[in-house]
């Protein structure tokens, strides 16, 4: 392997002094070029790097995985309780977002979400009870995507909360999420006063009911069209999803009429879901697990299936190295705060939404979505080039997933962590942000990248276990 790394250093080489030479005698000495050697130079990694490039055994399965991630359906079949329908889910365990992590090692806005959660529950009377509770070693804390679920921000699903009950009718797999409280102050961001209880309280007792009401007439909803549908209206189905959530409402409402919840229960259940243009954002998320989570397990593809992040760490999952996370510490958000807050309030990266750009919308299909930058900062043609910049860290591209500004060219899915490393490209994320501390919420939104020490961490387990096979 010593052999064939030094082999293709010294092409490399030779090709860059070449094209030295012909800049050269052009007249353009002048010229500067840009150029990183893969992985910043750690030549360990870049050694698994060389044994991972064109090797027909993982280009093979990479064909595998994403022919897996793009013939999934995911149809929302139905809406159940936490611990009755998602797997392993204990009567006294909290998941979250992100990858593992201890209650003493939790960010600000994870411990109030948990908090609130507890709260939620009435295992305890009042916050510092709820602390308490939390520390005591009593609940278990396991990461949403143990157990096919996934949930925004914070990610808190405690076992009597409403989850949407997402199924791959391709290849029969479930997958799970939470449902959308809004913006502002919402468990999700950490907040856990009164009012926000009592708003989940009441989407367990009235609005789960009402909606799976609806979804029973429906007999289900294919997700996948409407979210195609929703990024030729201006939406990238993450941070913006105004036509995706207007979409699912109109399909829903009237199914709702034939139903005989009682009719406050419609109106009110009607008129908060068309005042909360992120609500499909939680379904999009379980679709977009469904499509990753057939992609998983596939021995030797280098295809990520996961990025998600607790506030402290981020992390990924890749098809071909099992149920390892490779996690690195989480960046801080560059975006648009509400007035009074700045970078010094804000948490670190924070949620498990970033599913939706590992399968290839959010931030991958920010061309649909030119509006988003009025939310996450920056310029129309800043979305544009963030997508066009994805398709040299990507296998393919999803076309089902197609986007009006690029000729209606699919979105680039699959990313590829030997791409990764290789380019330096780091896959762009829109996402929320939330405050550092307990209790406060949501106090804007931006755009952020992935850390490359996931995918060099990345390319290294898998080169030593595809190689380690021979």
């Amino acid at each position: 392997m010593q052999a064939l790394f030094q082999e293709k250093l010294h092409v490399l080489n030779v090709g860059l002094a070449s094209f030295a030479e012909s800049i050269a005698r052009a007249g353009g000495a002048a010229l500067q070029i840009e150029w990183a050697p893969p992985a910043q130079g750690q030549q360990n990694v870049a050694r698994a790097l060389a044994q991972l490039v064109n090797l027909p055994s993982v280009e093979a399965a990479n064909r595998t995985a994403f022919d897996l991630y793009q013939s999934a359906q995911p149809i929302l079949r139905d809406i159940g309780i936490a611990r009755e329908v998602l797997p392993d889910m204990g009567t006294r365990m909290i998941l979250h977002g992100g990858p593992p992590i201890a209650w003493q090692n939790m960010c600000g806005p994870m411990k109030g979400a948990i908090i609130g959660a507890i709260l939620y529950e009435g295992w305890a009377k009042d916050t510092a009870g709820a602390a308490a509770l939390a520390s005591s070693g009593d609940i278990a804390f396991e990461p949403c995507h143990h157990h096919t679920a996934v949930g925004p921000m914070a990610g808190a699903i405690s076992p009597s909360m409403p989850v949407w009950m997402v199924v791959d009718t391709t290849h029969n797999r479930p997958s799970f999420s939470n449902f959308n409280e809004g913006l502002g102050k919402a468990l999700r961001f950490g907040a856990n006063g009164p009012d926000v209880i009592n708003r989940l309280r009441w989407m367990g007792q009235t609005l789960a009911p009402t909606l799976r009401a609806g979804l029973e007439i429906l007999g289900g909803i294919d997700l996948k069209p409407l979210m195609a549908q929703a990024l030729h209206m201006g939406d990238e189905v993450h941070n913006r999803n105004v036509a995706a959530s207007s979409l699912f409402l109109k399909r829903l409402i009237v199914a709702l009429l034939k139903t005989r919840a009682p009719s406050a229960d419609i109106a009110a259940a009607v008129d908060f879901v068309a005042g909360n243009d992120h609500f499909f954002l939680n379904l999009s998320m379980a679709a977009c697990k469904a499509m990753l989570d057939a992609a998983h397990g596939v021995p030797d593809s280098s295809m990520v299936t996961a990025m998600a992040r607790n506030g402290v760490e981020f992390g990924i999952r890749v098809s071909g190295t099992g149920e390892r996370w490779f996690t690195a510490p989480a960046p801080i958000v560059d975006g648009l705060f509400f007035p009074g807050y700045t970078t010094a309030d804000a948490a670190p990266d924070l949620g498990d939404s970033a599913i939706t750009e590992t399968a290839g919308v959010g931030g991958f299909a920010m061309a649909a979505a030119p509006a988003i930058v009025k939310f996450v900062g920056g310029a129309p043609q800043d979305a544009i080039d963030n997508t066009m910049a994805m398709t040299h860290i990507t296998i393919g591209r999803n076309e089902a997933f197609t986007l009006p500004p690029m000729n209606f060219a699919g979105s680039p899915a699959g990313i590829d962590i030997r791409k990764v490393v290789d380019t330096g490209i780091l896959p762009i994320i829109n996402t929320g942000i939330a405050h550092r501390e307990a209790g406060v919420g949501q106090i804007g939104a931006g755009i952020t990248r992935a850390p490359l020490a996931c995918f060099t961490q990345a390319v290294s387990a898998l080169a030593e276990g595809v190689c380690g096979k021979r």
